[in-house]
């Protein structure tokens, strides 16, 4: 009896090879972009009262800085499933 699964064989890519393609990178580069962008504005907008939740810590701009860069790279607009 012949098995009616077709065993071509599908590779798995291996980690070493994701670590290759942009598919891999674009996240950590939108999040590493994002914080930068946030350090940048509390560096040069933030206010210095303190009352302002994000812009008066380094630490919450950087964090939704990057948040945001990691949205723009991938909300579902990005894709075209808007």
């Amino acid at each position: 009896m012949e098995s009616s699964i077709d065993n071509k064989s599908q590779t798995v890519p291996t980690l070493k090879e994701k670590m290759r393609t942009w598919q891999f990178w674009k996240p950590y580069t939108a999040l590493t972009i994002g914080g930068v962008a946030g350090f940048l504005y509390y560096y040069f907008v933030g206010c210095s009262s303190g009352s302002c939740a994000i812009t008066s810590n380094p630490y919450m701009s950087i964090f939704w800085g990057a948040m945001m860069g990691y949205f723009f790279v991938n909300s579902p607009c990005v894709s075209g499933k808007c």
